[in-house]
């Protein structure tokens, strides 16, 4: 039976008080069969981390566990003649980090068809920088694309725009020529979000502040949202006709309180990204 190197990680576990988290010398872990093996280089914090290291039994329901929904790093040992040792890669999605060992862990055993190789001029470091936020951000962008967008359609809003995924849609937009209007509770960072290429900073509270009624006058072709709450239910009010909204996030509320007129009046549609 092969074993994993010793190392350590970072484990949550659970007690009578509540969760912990702390960081534990590992050995002896035997490796499960058509698993690759992983030296950590990098792992973000993300929110769903966040959520399985304060013991979230719907992000993570077996404990102790090992976070961390992303990881980059090189292959130490695997099964399959895909991968040599050596070898640059990067995980993000499917059970990583949740129910199975994630990325807070000095060396990490995956199922190999989760593993994808790092294109030669893209470094670990680069590749977590762009993380699992980077990549919702982009499969947001990505869809609106495929429902149509243009720039010539028209401004998209962004909320949760200081956040990970966010930024990252704010810059993102940026660069293929939309005109973005940024949404954030942290009117302070309207620079950092200029920087990045915001047309627009509106603050949290103008949404929040918005006449309660079913339709607004449209204001933007599409939104990428990473809130949910009200802030979704106030941006879906206010896309023109035809629009789309693509929604990664619950940051503010895991709920949705809206009328069907946006739908059936405005044939706006509603998108779900399912990233990790």
């Amino acid at each position: 039976m092969k074993f994993l190197p010793p190392h350590k990680a970072w484990v949550v576990r659970e007690t009578d008080r509540g969760f912990s988290g702390s960081i534990e010398k590992r050995s002896d872990v035997p490796v499960e069969p058509g698993y690759v093996v992983v030296k950590t280089h990098y792992s973000a914090l993300n929110y769903k981390d966040a959520l399985s290291a304060s013991g979230h039994k719907g992000i993570t329901s077996v404990y102790p566990h090992i976070p961390g929904i992303d990881l980059t790093g090189e292959i130490l040992f695997s099964p399959d003649q895909n991968f040599a040792p050596g070898q640059l890669i990067a995980v993000t999605g499917y059970d990583l980090g949740m129910n199975s060992d994630g990325g807070w862990s000095g060396v990490v055993q995956i199922p190999k068809a989760w593993v994808v190789p790092l294109p030669e001029k893209l470094s670990t470091l680069d590749a977590a920088a762009i993380g699992t936020a980077g990549l919702t951000a982009g499969l947001c962008l990505q869809r609106l694309l495929h429902e149509g967008l243009r720039p010539e359609s028209g401004p998209v809003a962004v909320t949760g725009s200081t956040g990970g995924v966010g930024s990252a849609a704010v810059a993102l937009l940026h660069s293929r020529g939309f005109q973005v209007t940024a949404v954030t509770g942290k009117k302070t960072h309207e620079a950092y979000l200029k920087t990045l290429g915001a047309n627009e900073v509106l603050s949290r509270e103008e949404f929040s502040e918005a006449p309660d009624r079913p339709l607004l006058k449209g204001r933007w072709a599409a939104a990428i949202d990473t809130a949910g709450g009200d802030l979704l239910s106030a941006v879906l009010r206010q896309i023109k006709p035809g629009g789309s909204v693509a929604v990664c996030g619950l940051v503010q509320s895991d709920r949705l309180h809206t009328s069907v007129y946006p739908f059936i009046l405005r044939g706006v549609s509603l998108l779900g990204i399912d990233s990790a």
